[in-house]
């Protein structure tokens, strides 16, 4: 299986490669530019909103356990779900960069 990804993924970046080198007017390699920053932000975005949701499960399940220490989960929660929101929006910079100045 190991070596079946390895022969396409050389597969697929030989064919891009060879492509991005032959345009002339650099059509290719811009759109190639787009492709990569909508699939880097795409995986940033499901993989925070996957964290933000486990976050929320745990906040919630140590509130029903333990409904005292609502307040103290519900400050951290926040905190956290801040934290995840923010690479969130570096990955969003990143990949404005790469699509506009490289």
């Amino acid at each position: 299986m190991k070596a079946l990804k390895t022969i396409l993924t050389t597969l697929a970046l030989t064919l891009v490669a060879t492509a991005a080198f032959a345009s002339e007017g650099g059509e290719v390699v811009m759109s190639a530019k787009a492709y990569a920053t909508a699939l880097g932000m795409g995986l940033a975005a499901g993989l925070c909103g996957i964290g933000q949701g486990m976050g929320l499960k745990g906040a919630c399940e140590g509130t029903a356990r333990n409904p005292e220490a609502g307040s103290k989960l519900t400050t951290t929660l926040i905190l956290g779900l801040a934290f995840i929101e923010s690479l969130a929006i570096y990955a969003l910079v990143v990949c404005l960069i790469l699509l506009f100045v490289v």
